[in-house]
């Protein structure tokens, strides 16, 4: 799931979209699937491209730079 699509809400149907598709594979080809039926990843609580830092690493990389 891209940060885009968390951001904009589009993540349930992204996710929506590829259960249907996996749910179809599955009918269509069900000994692909030995263990289970297949559902898509969980949708992740958060997504960045550049993470804050952590404050205590910040703290420290300030006082080098000093």
């Amino acid at each position: 799931m891209t940060p885009e699509a968390i951001h904009y809400g589009w993540a349930e149907e992204i996710y929506t979209a590829r259960q249907d598709t996996l749910l179809s594979a599955y009918d269509l080809h069900p000994e692909r699937f030995v263990r289970k039926t297949p559902e898509p990843p969980r949708l992740p609580t958060e997504v960045w491209i550049n993470p804050p830092l952590p404050i205590e690493t910040e703290k420290v990389n300030r006082s080098e730079k000093l």
